[in-house]
């Protein structure tokens, strides 16, 4: 009978360690689910990677504008050249994390054979739209997408269901 009590014992003690154990996971999960989302690892992802978003940038612009120019659809007029802006507005996606960055351009294109135009006729124009970079986890990306017609606080507010604006470089030009 002393050997059973021992047992008993042993597994009582067995069963506090591991009911201990799940209140501890349990605590430790709802004080991290409790915590900001932008605080910690989170804070210093989003400024390594706005910094460098900045020493990208000339990389990236170009690309963007290579990517722009590249031939697609018969139907779409031709970029010819890009200004951007200094701004940039930053932005998460809600459900998947990836950072995006935001700039204002000002798109040149070339339309050929427009209404009451010649076949080889070319009118230029001007259109304003935000050009938007991807967060890869390691490096900036783009491929090339423009939203026309949007500031790129409009862009973020247009897919506010999907993105949350983080944070904005504004312009150092008046």
């Amino acid at each position: 009978m002393g050997g059973k009590g021992l047992l008993g014992g042993l597994e009582m003690l067995a069963y506090w360690w591991v009911g201990g154990a799940v209140v501890f996971l349990l605590l430790v999960v709802g004080v991290w689910r409790w915590l900001p989302p932008r605080t910690g690892r989170q804070a210093v992802r989003f400024a390594d990677a706005r910094r460098d978003f900045h020493r990208q940038r000339e990389r990236l612009e170009a690309k963007f504008l290579y990517m722009g120019m590249a031939p697609g659809r018969r139907e779409a007029p031709r970029w010819t050249d890009c200004d951007f802006d200094d701004g940039v507005a930053y932005a998460r996606n809600r459900v998947t994390g990836e950072l995006s960055a935001f700039v204002a351009v000002t798109i040149e294109m070339e339309e050929s054979g427009g209404q009451g135009l010649a076949s080889t006729d070319t009118v230029r124009s001007l259109r304003s739209a935000t050009a938007v970079f991807r967060f890869d986890g390691s490096r900036w990306e783009t491929e090339g997408r423009a939203i026309f017609n949007k500031s790129p606080t409009e862009a973020i507010r247009l897919y506010h269901r999907d993105l949350e604006l983080l944070a904005q470089d504004v312009s150092e030009h008046c």
